[in-house]
């Protein structure tokens, strides 16, 4: 019972600490996940040795009994053989021995108890873990999101009226390119249509020049 609520305690200091000095929530999340996969390891490895001492009990208070067993054996075969002195130790040693195999008993039962109990506990730690564990990805997510909704925010942020005046400027010089632009263009038009027009001028004069010539030559 000790044994497990101080590891409790260790991971619980060691989550607080964490916490204190986060600055990565995601990096975070993963050392909790290997602080408890520690504490696991640590609580099984205690387990372990709880369970075999509770073994080494039970495989001496059954010893000490079948020991218990083998005097009373010896004394019987010594009292058939009319050696009562011999009969009488071997009957002192049985009594050593059942006293043995109380004492080993009781220690025995009462490690059981205490080894049921801590094993039960370090399952619920491995509970716990596993259900971190499940919630590491979904956390890591959420942490993503809130970063890139930070991001967004600043970048938002960032774009206050004078940004907007900046564009709203380049805006309109646009605006006067485009109609310089189509004033030359339509300058241009003008242009070309007068030259349209003398050029048609010539074109009809030497026509009528050519036409001329042509009356002349028939006249002849």
């Amino acid at each position: 019972m000790g044994l497990f609520s101080k590891f409790v305690d260790i991971i619980k200091a060691n989550i607080n600490d964490l916490l204190d000095k986060a600055e990565d929530p995601e990096k975070m999340i993963k050392l909790m996940i290997v602080e408890m996969q520690e504490a696991v390891v640590k609580a099984t490895s205690a387990l372990a040795q709880a369970m075999g001492n509770r073994n080494r009990l039970q495989q001496q208070y059954l010893a000490a009994e079948k020991q218990a067993e083998h005097w009373q054996q010896q004394a019987r075969l010594a009292l058939e053989k009319g050696k009562e002195d011999l009969a009488r130790e071997a009957l002192n040693k049985k009594v050593i021995s059942e006293s043995n195999a109380a004492q080993f008993k009781a220690m025995y039962e009462s490690a059981e108890k205490d080894t049921a109990k801590l094993k039960e506990q370090v399952d619920q730690l491995k509970q716990k873990l596993e259900e971190a564990r499940m919630k590491e990805s979904m956390l890591i997510a959420r942490s993503q999101t809130a970063k890139a909704k930070k991001e967004i925010a600043k970048k938002v942020g960032g774009l206050d009226q004078n940004s907007f005046a900046k564009f709203d400027k380049f805006e309109e010089k646009i605006i006067k390119i485009e109609a310089e632009a189509e004033a030359f263009s339509e300058m241009a038009d003008a242009e070309t249509k007068v030259r349209d027009q003398f050029r048609e001028l010539e074109k009809e004069g030497k026509v009528d020049e050519e036409l001329e010539k042509l009356k002349a030559e028939l006249n002849k």
